[in-house]
């Protein structure tokens, strides 16, 4: 296969992708989208951060991670905390309920892609992974 029609490929697989994760999105937990779950990832994996930061990390417009941010709080998972070094930052935090939820959802999602993938070969699986890495690591904003 020549490059071209290689990265024609790669970009239609990785686009039929991210569709059916949106779609198993909702029936792994009807009320958090595949959105809502990165930002909760997010907020945990770096134990909270600004709403600008989230914007920032995901390329994603301030106004679109207001609406979502808002919904996490209006629903309970997330909360805001003062900045202790600095009090007109108020930075992001998971909820008890929030990282309940999440945990939940992350057990389902294992399970699913594990599934997708149980015939695969160790030495397969762990090409993949470097690739995934590899492939999202170009170039690191933050």
């Amino acid at each position: 296969m020549e490059a071209a029609t290689a990265v024609e490929t790669i970009q239609r697989e990785m686009t039929v992708f991210a569709r059916r994760a949106r779609a198993s999105a909702g029936r792994l937990h009807p009320e958090l989208s595949l959105v809502s779950y990165t930002l909760l990832g997010h907020l945990e994996e770096r134990d909270g951060c600004r709403a600008t930061d989230l914007a920032a990390h995901y390329a994603l417009d301030k106004s679109t991670v207001s609406r979502q941010v808002a919904a996490l709080e209006r629903a309970g998972l997330v909360e805001r905390r003062q900045d202790p070094e600095d009090h007109r930052v108020q930075v992001l935090h998971l909820t008890e309920a929030g990282r309940h939820i999440l945990g939940q959802v992350t057990v389902s999602r294992r399970a699913a892609v594990g599934e997708r993938l149980a015939d695969w070969t160790p030495e397969d699986l762990e090409r993949f992974a470097r690739y995934l890495v590899r492939y999202n690591a170009w170039p690191r904003s933050d």
